[in-house]
């Protein structure tokens, strides 16, 4: 049976969350009034406190409703690799990298990447432990499949590769303006999601394929999880 109400508390917390999406990153967390998202919305004051409570929530819930699909895709494609038995580093890059890029590629991601700037931009305690709190599980899965297939890197190198990693990851989601100024409109399209993928898994497996620097090779190495 069709429930009405339902349907209508879905599209009203749907639209709660896109003007607030909207809003955030265009002027910022404490730039943004919860009155401009329910004129932007539609709504009353009284809907954005039932399906949030607080504008802390709303915020959090801004990230989830984007961070936690990406996390599932990312855990679903780790999971096909580990069922293909664990030898492709490329496949493990991509399941990493993959989900990320194409939700920047669409539409609504390049206004999310935005948001994401402006939780850096714009530090807040709360919400960046509720960010940590939404990736690290899925972060700490990686690095234990990253450890499997690179034995050959001390914990400590594998940390410093994957680090560098997530800030190349950071970069192509939010850089497309300075790829274009390299580029020069040329040798390269920065929208062409699958033809970046192809390029990032083929220079990040060159680099964490490397070997170990010789004064770097008698780092102890740290227990890694699992």
């Amino acid at each position: 049976m069709f429930d009405y109400a339902q349907d209508m508390g879905k599209e009203t917390r749907e639209a709660i969350l896109d003007a607030a999406e909207a809003l955030f990153a265009e002027h910022g967390f404490r730039g943004t009034s919860l009155r401009a998202i329910t004129q932007a919305a539609g709504v009353n004051l009284a809907a954005v406190n039932y399906h949030f409570g607080s504008k802390q929530a709303l915020v959090e819930a801004v990230f989830a409703r984007r961070i936690e699909p990406m996390n599932r895709e990312r855990l679903a494609r780790l999971q096909r690799w580990e069922a293909a038995g664990c030898g492709d580093l490329e496949g493990l890059i991509d399941a990493f990298a993959g989900p990320p890029l194409e939700l920047a590629g669409e539409p609504r991601g390049a206004r999310f990447v935005r948001l994401l700037g402006r939780s850096y931009t714009e530090p807040d305690e709360r919400l960046q432990a509720a960010i940590r709190g939404m990736y690290e599980p899925v972060i700490e899965r990686f690095k234990q499949a990253f450890a499997r297939v690179l034995p050959h890197l001390p914990a400590p190198e594998l940390y410093w590769r994957l680090h560098f990693l997530v800030g190349l990851l950071a970069y192509l989601m939010s850089g497309a303006d300075l790829m274009r100024l390299i580029a020069s409109c040329r040798l390269c399209d920065p929208l062409d999601v699958e033809a970046l993928k192809s390029r990032l898994q083929r220079f990040v497996a060159a680099g964490l394929r490397a070997p170990v620097p010789r004064e770097q090779g008698a780092v102890p190495a740290v227990r890694r999880g699992g």
